[in-house]
């Protein structure tokens, strides 16, 4: 597997937005420069920074994950305002990519110092290279873009939350059967879980029967579900890799009144999910892996850090981090009440 670097984030001032520290980030060599370390950079500050504005724009809260997205990011700002005043945001939601390139060339109008995008898909990569280009601090997320425009890319490492979930599935099947997949919407990442899941089933000798896009949605992957079991009279696992897309899937099969499905797999560590896995109550549904939606509150700390030219407290670089990934946990019953937040939407 092709070793990706993680960098665990340091906990930072008095609200403690991360857990953990990791490796330094070659940031020189992807910008060119060279630093030189002396004393470490300090983030937190007793009185408010210098004045800044901060835009910040993400997909409309159309399923359960990006609701919970969403509910970390204004706590994130909330946070924020609360101990600087010199902070100004602008938040706004997008159901279209030509929405949300609309509004981040609104959001470059006002002036913005720095900017957050949770992209719609990577077909706003040319947006955000325009933003970047005119020199506003840029904190890529999640679904990315098709090239590094960018002053730092926050994800999850989408290579082992997939092969978590697959292998998980495939020992729960020992290692034989027929699996569906039902992807996510097209972009970087879910080609990453995609191939991923495929390479992992493909070595046990396992069949894939199928794999077709329900875009991250409850209801087009309860439809992909349905279509699925029309076609196929045997079908051992589904996989989805997300949470909301496997509630629809799983409401298809019970509507059908099927009973071959011996496992299910989603991802995202949705409390709906994670509460039937802690309660033991479905034999075919024992395990989960996570992907954090409160890393839509780390970005606001990193942008707000990085239109200010400081970096985390405690790191010896002048920037943050060019690339921080996140580590995906396997969710089992041992351990599924340390994952749910009952707070989150």
């Amino acid at each position: 597997m092709k070793k990706t670097l993680t960098v665990f984030v340091a906990a930072l001032f008095v609200l403690a937005f991360f857990v953990s520290c990791g490796q330094k980030s070659n940031t020189a060599q992807a910008t060119g420069q060279t630093q030189t370390a002396q004393q470490p950079t300090q983030a937190a500050a007793s009185t408010p920074g210098k004045p800044i504005r901060v835009g910040y724009t993400m997909p409309t809260a159309d399923h359960g994950y990006i609701a919970r997205a969403i509910f970390w990011a204004k706590k994130a700002m909330s946070d924020w305002r609360a101990k600087d005043s010199n902070i100004t945001f602008d938040f706004v939601t997008a159901d279209t990519v030509t929405k949300q390139a609309n509004d981040i060339q609104d959001m470059m109008t006002k002036g913005i110092d720095a900017l957050v995008v949770f992209p719609i898909d990577a077909s706003i990569t040319s947006q955000v290279e325009k933003a970047h280009d005119a020199g506003i601090y840029t904190v890529v997320m999640d679904r990315g873009t098709t090239k590094p425009v960018y002053d730092s890319y926050l994800h999850n490492d989408d290579q082992a939350y997939a092969t978590l979930a697959s292998e998980t599935l495939a020992k729960q099947l020992n290692y034989k059967g027929n699996v569906v997949i039902i992807e996510g919407i097209p972009t970087p990442i879910n080609t990453i879980r995609v191939d991923t899941d495929k390479a992992v089933f493909a070595k046990y000798g396992m069949k894939v029967l199928d794999s077709q896009p329900g875009n991250w949605n409850q209801q087009k992957a309860h439809d992909v579900m349905q279509n699925y079991l029309q076609k196929y009279q045997q079908i051992d696992g589904v996989i989805t890799n997300d949470d909301d897309m496997l509630i629809g899937a799983r409401l298809a099969a019970k509507e059908a009144g099927r009973t071959d499905i011996k496992a299910w797999m989603g991802g995202g560590a949705d409390k709906r999910i994670l509460k039937i896995i802690q309660e033991g109550s479905d034999p075919t549904l024992i395990a989960d892996v996570t992907y954090p939606p409160d890393q839509c509150a780390d970005t606001v700390t990193m942008a707000v850090l990085g239109a200010r030219h400081k970096s985390f407290d405690g790191f010896y670089q002048t920037k943050p981090p060019l690339e921080v990934v996140l580590a995906a946990e396997l969710v089992t019953k041992d351990n599924a009440a340390n994952f749910i937040n009952p707070d989150e939407p």
